[in-house]
């Protein structure tokens, strides 16, 4: 498979994917008719004139999926998908309401380059079960597209020590999942993404991430470290630590 996870979309001070568009139009082909998946923002209008804006000047052409009467059919005349952020369950229910989301998992399977933003790297793990979201609508499963076999965490946002905040930190978050099932868990932070191509993973971007596993302490992942050995992970889901 051919994967570009981003944690985000758009970094602090600077315009929508300016922060990776290097990074993104390196990744996509040259000339690439690249459909743009908007489900999980309100006005999939709007936001497909987001990303053209920030592509078309590169040469990519994009085509919102819902331009389409059909969207699966979008998907299958373009060189590439993208799936943009906001929220993750109002995504994935448009995506299992549409049939997209067995189209988009066999076609990146099949090779079609995949890139997703936060909610979009979200699809790209085995659930929703770490997405930082809201559940402002109920999916007909938290199962998502399984393109990677571990989770993944965008956003993902280190305790801050002068905070008076006495709410769960993400960290803690995290720790809770692991408590109740064993898969491993990437945190993205925002500037930081992940490369998957040819049975490789590699951290990406500005910003280490940080790697979370059942019964070990988190790892310090800098940019260019190789993380291919999560490919092989064989997630354990619903399995409480006795």
């Amino acid at each position: 498979m051919n994967l570009l996870l981003l944690s985000n979309s758009t970094q602090y001070g600077r315009g929508y994917l300016e922060h990776a568009r290097d990074t993104v139009t390196a990744f996509l082909p040259a000339d690439a008719r690249l459909a743009f998946v908007p489900y999980a923002l309100a006005d999939h209008d709007a936001y497909t004139a987001r990303v053209r804006a920030a592509l078309e000047p590169s040469g990519i052409s994009v085509r919102g999926v819902h331009e389409n009467a059909d969207p699966l059919a979008e998907l299958a005349a373009c060189d590439a998908v993208f799936i943009g952020g906001g929220n993750s369950f109002r995504l994935l229910d448009a995506l299992y309401r549409t049939g997209l989301r067995e189209a988009v998992r066999d076609a990146a399977r099949n090779g079609l380059p995949y890139m997703g933003a936060s909610a979009g790297t979200n699809m790209a793990a085995p659930t929703l079960r770490t997405s930082n979201d809201m559940p402002i609508v109920q999916p007909p499963s938290f199962e998502a597209l399984g393109l990677v076999p571990f989770q993944i965490n965008p956003h993902y946002l280190d305790p801050d020590p002068a905070s008076t905040h006495k709410g769960e930190t993400r960290e803690e978050r995290l720790t809770e999942f692991l408590e109740e099932n064993d898969v491993p868990v990437l945190g993205l932070r925002e500037g930081s993404w992940l490369r998957v191509r040819e049975g490789a993973a590699t951290v990406q971007g500005a910003r280490p991430a940080r790697l979370f596993s059942r019964g070990a302490r988190p790892q310090e992942l800098a940019a260019g470290t190789d993380v291919s050995r999560l490919l092989a992970t064989e997630p354990r889901f619903d399995a409480p630590e006795r």
